[in-house]
């Protein structure tokens, strides 16, 4: 089964606000490994959405959307899109 990644951009307006995400979030990530996350994405091609990129990794399509869709992710969602304008995507690997 392939893995899949779930890519965050965050345009981060209230960092307290962010920090409280990351506290709830970080309970909820279960077998999810951060890969990367940065302040200082250097972008090589056309415009790059934020000041901030992170990069979830999981076990599967599947597994990153029931934690994602979660009501524990969904609740700490709400404190990220409060405190940052943000995009979302999964990317399936090989």
């Amino acid at each position: 089964m392939a893995k899949a990644y779930v890519l965050l951009t965050e345009d981060v307006k209230d960092p307290a606000g962010m920090g409280e995400y990351a506290k709830l979030a970080g309970k909820t990530m279960g077998a999810a490994k951060v890969l990367a996350f940065g302040p200082a994405t250097e972008t090589l091609e056309g415009e790059w959405h934020g000041s901030q990129t992170v990069i979830l990794e999981f076990e599967s399509v599947e597994a990153a959307k029931e934690w994602y869709y979660s009501d524990e992710y969904q609740a700490a969602a709400k404190l990220r899109q409060a405190a940052a304008d943000c995009n979302a995507a999964i990317i399936t690997g090989f």
